[in-house]
């Protein structure tokens, strides 16, 4: 036998082999991508949620919500952002998001202010649309506006990490077993009292929107 010949057949057909084989091997990639893109967008709702203002009948960004500590202090927040609501809690659970934040102890002294960012989604749970307009919305469809649980993992720019529930009741159809504002712990501090939407108050007030 002819070694030499047989060798440099070989690697003449592996060298024809390898466009063929970089090309199937490319295409499986590309089907697989999609595919698992697919499969994780499946039922995937685009959401956005927000601490608003509600003053009269207009909704609107920018509004604060509290929420106080065993001792009574008290942390402050603003904040807004969007999420990706999967039915699948192993799918991925894309976020954005962030706001402020002022803390004060149980005098009413500030101790502290920044601002804190979305670090991830724990989980997010919807309550159902908030039923028939009754307000001017200033930041989406109110047709699309949800009641609903929302946890989020967030990070303080002092360096905490945090936990950031944000609950929405809404006006109507919501059952009344959904809370209407926000908890949220910053370091070993749990702040879960929530500060109680007031009748003519524009404070602890919180809204979700389906984004289209």
């Amino acid at each position: 036998m002819n070694t030499t010949h047989t060798g440099k057949k070989t690697r003449s057909i592996v060298h024809k082999m390898r466009p063929a084989l970089l090309a199937l091997l490319i295409g499986l990639s590309i089907t697989s991508f999609a595919w698992l893109a697919a499969a994780g967008g499946r039922g995937a709702t685009h959401m956005s949620w927000d601490l608003v203002h509600l003053i009269g009948t207009v909704l609107s960004a920018g509004g604060s919500d509290s929420a106080s500590a065993a001792d009574g202090s008290k942390i402050t927040l603003t904040g807004s952002g969007i999420f990706l609501s999967t039915p699948s809690g192993s799918a991925p659970q894309a976020t954005d998001g962030g706001g402020t934040w002022e803390a004060f102890d149980k005098s009413g002294a500030s101790i502290g202010s920044g601002t804190y960012e979305v670090t991830g989604l724990v989980s997010f749970v919807n309550a159902g649309p908030n039923g028939v307009p009754t307000l001017t919305d200033e930041i989406g469809s109110y047709l699309d506006a949800r009641g609903g649980l929302l946890v989020l993992k967030i990070r303080y720019s002092d360096g905490d990490p945090g936990v950031l529930t944000v609950s929405c009741h809404g006006p109507a159809n919501v059952p009344d077993t959904v809370f209407e504002g926000i908890t949220v712990t910053k370091g070993f501090v749990g702040y879960v009292d929530r500060g109680k939407p007031v009748a003519g108050v524009d404070a602890n007030r919180t809204v979700f929107h389906v984004l289209r």
